[in-house]
């Protein structure tokens, strides 16, 4: 079985990280702008960011056979920076059609203030003038009043729910989202929020259709194999595999293969790996390690 996360902060990880990812079925990843723990202070330090999401860490991922993509915005718990979230909005456009970049995320609401509204309506406004998907954050602390005010304002820009995916549900947020008809993420962390055992019964209760489940691994204390351990404890407990799949593979690929930027053909007709290869004169290897080198099958069209 393959498998999709479509919400991980890889420039936070390892290359253990896509080796062990890869090794287990992950097939591509969705990495959302995101705060870096330390609230950023210049406009410079968000660009070199973006730049680095659409540039290095996606040729990185593919030195370990994963496809790597974006989503670009400003995060809400960096929104409440008035003066550096203008010039951040400013430069968001330049970024946004960009290679790669499937949607606009993660943005939303942390401590829901009026700024933080702000920042978010423009941004939706962005989406529209640039056709892309959103990647919604809610918050973690009043959950069920930011998930639902965030849908709220939505339908306010008039964005279509099957453009959007509401992230970071739990019970308490789950059929509101699903009933309203928006994509429902779920993000697996280890030993609190929304754990994997409680995953299963999430899908047994509410099924598989727009319900994804991701990992938001990133610095903090996560793990980068969410999606397949859930995958397989899911199978275990009787889930059949056709809704395992959705959930962990393809109900991404319907998501964000609206941006025109997703497709599957991106990793099941992939270019070698060849890890000679170097970005801006760099390498994922260090002096003396033998690279990893695929060669195409000229015959049959297949790596070797």
């Amino acid at each position: 079985m393959r498998f999709i996360d479509p919400h991980i902060h890889m420039v936070s990880r390892t290359t253990d990280d896509y080796e062990a990812m890869a090794a287990q079925g992950v097939v591509a990843v969705i990495e959302p702008a995101f705060w870096q723990g330390q609230p950023r202070t210049e406009v410079g330090t968000f660009k070199d960011y973006f730049s680095m999401l659409v540039g290095f860490e996606r040729f990185r991922a593919a030195q370990f056979g994963i496809r790597h993509y974006c989503t670009m915005g400003l995060n809400s718990k960096e929104a409440n920076n008035e003066p550096l979230a203008e010039q951040v909005m400013d430069l968001l456009p330049l970024f946004c059609t960009k290679e790669g970049v499937v949607a606009i995320g993660e943005i939303g609401y942390d401590d829901q203030t009026p700024t933080e509204e702000k920042f978010f309506r423009l941004q939706l406004e962005l989406a529209k003038e640039v056709g892309l998907p959103v990647l919604i954050h809610t918050p973690h602390r009043n959950k069920k009043q930011g998930t639902f005010r965030s849908m709220d304002v939505i339908e306010e820009h008039n964005i279509q729910p099957h453009m959007v995916v509401i992230d970071h549900n739990n019970e308490e947020t789950c059929k509101e989202v699903l009933d309203r008809g928006y994509w429902c993420g779920f993000t697996i962390y280890p030993k609190t929020k929304m754990g994997n055992e409680r995953m299963v019964e999430v899908v047994r209760q509410y099924g598989s259709e727009r319900v994804i489940i991701d990992s938001s691994a990133d610095w903090g204390v996560s793990d980068s194999l969410a999606v397949p351990k859930t995958a397989r404890l899911m199978l275990e407990r009787g889930i059949a595999a056709p809704d395992v799949e959705l959930v962990c593979y393809k109900n991404a690929i319907a998501v964000y293969a609206q941006s025109g930027q997703f497709s599957e053909d991106d990793w099941l007709n992939p270019p070698p790996v060849d890890q000679r290869s170097l970005f801006e004169g760099n390498s994922v290897l260090r002096g003396g390690q033998t690279p990893k080198i695929e060669e195409p099958d000229k015959e049959e069209g297949i790596i070797r």
